[in-house]
């Protein structure tokens, strides 16, 4: 059986000529199992974000190339959809285009009683982030990090 990493990295070097073409920007790719089924998921986004059509064409186009390749084992639900609001930050273009806003991390682990941070990223590392959190500096492994992504301000 192929592995969840395998074909993830499969499906994004597919999917990386319809979102260039589109002028769209690949958040993730994730392939998950969730009770029964397993999900092949897309998030996509642009400048002014995404909206549905522009999800269907992604859709469609990947929906060709896969059923062409056939080259994973499982059946599956495709999703492509918005990375949306609270996302999760991962990657290196994640973290680079997050500097200067305002982030919520989770930790593993409280400090002083607290695992709630947020504050305003202001530099990252592969190890470490370091936040501006109400005037003052501090910074974080990245191995202590529950769950980093940018903060929702309703």
């Amino acid at each position: 059986m192929a592995k969840r990493a395998d074909i993830e990295s499969r499906v994004e070097s597919m999917v990386m000529p319809i979102i260039e073409e589109g002028n769209f920007e690949l958040v993730d790719v994730e392939y998950v199992k969730e009770g029964s089924n397993y999900y092949l998921r897309i998030y996509a986004d642009k400048e002014g974000g995404i909206n549905i059509d522009d999800c269907v064409t992604i859709s469609r186009a990947l929906e060709a190339k896969l059923d062409e390749e056939d080259f994973i084992p499982d059946a599956y639900i495709l999703e492509v959809s918005s990375p949306g609001l609270g996302r999760p930050l991962k990657k290196e273009k994640d973290f680079k285009r997050s500097v200067g806003k305002e982030i919520d991390i989770k930790l593993y682990k409280a400090i002083d009683k607290q695992k709630e941070f947020t504050g305003v990223l202001t530099g990252y590392t592969e190890d470490t982030i370091t936040l501006d959190i109400d005037g003052e500096e501090q910074t974080f492994a990245r191995r202590d990090l529950a769950l980093i992504r940018l903060a929702l301000n309703f």
